[in-house]
């Protein structure tokens, strides 16, 4: 074998072998956490085979409009195959249909106020961050949170519909840097 035949032998392996890893990640609902709103690493999308509730880590894919535009935009959100172009998010719900939400300093959800959820005027950038007007959320709907003090969650975009739910978030293999 010629040594371009031999080249061309390897990089057809390695693509086989890539193409591989991929669909095996995408059939087993793998995912590569690139985001600083949660441990980076590998994590799984499980079934949620019960109603949504307050707690979940949760994927989910944010649907179309402004909000999505603007984070995919200025790069907050990650290319990817949810219907609006985005990665699935990984959020913790912290707010159900039928809940209050005021947004300001901080969320405050039923009048208790949410840990670590100060809302910023501006992003790291120095570009203005609108925040969400604040209400009940609609039934349908979940309001979602990271701790992470830059996390682009409904403290901005609001709340957003169950049925963009994939399941719930399991850390199969990350870290904290």
């Amino acid at each position: 074998m010629t040594r371009q035949g031999r080249a061309l032998a390897i990089i057809g392996a390695v693509a086989v072998f890539l193409g591989s890893m991929a669909a095996a990640f995408a059939w087993g609902g793998y995912r590569v956490n690139f985001t600083p709103s949660y441990p980076l690493g590998i994590w799984q999308i499980e079934t949620l085979d019960r109603p949504v509730a307050v707690g979940d880590r949760v994927f989910i894919c944010p649907p179309s409009g402004p909000a999505v535009d603007l984070a995919r935009a200025r790069f907050y959100l990650p290319r990817g195959l949810c219907p609006a172009g985005t990665a699935p998010l990984i959020k913790t719900v912290v707010a159900l249909a039928g809940q209050s939400i005021r947004v300001a300093n901080q969320v405050i959800i039923d009048d208790v106020p949410l840990a670590a959820s100060i809302v910023y005027a501006q992003d790291a950038e120095g570009r203005p961050m609108t925040p969400w007007s604040g209400g009940i959320v609609p039934v349908g709907e979940v309001f979602l949170h990271s701790d992470f003090v830059g996390s682009y969650d409904s403290r901005y975009f609001g709340p957003l519909p169950t049925d963009g739910i994939l399941g719930l978030a399991r850390e199969i293999l990350t870290f904290t840097p």
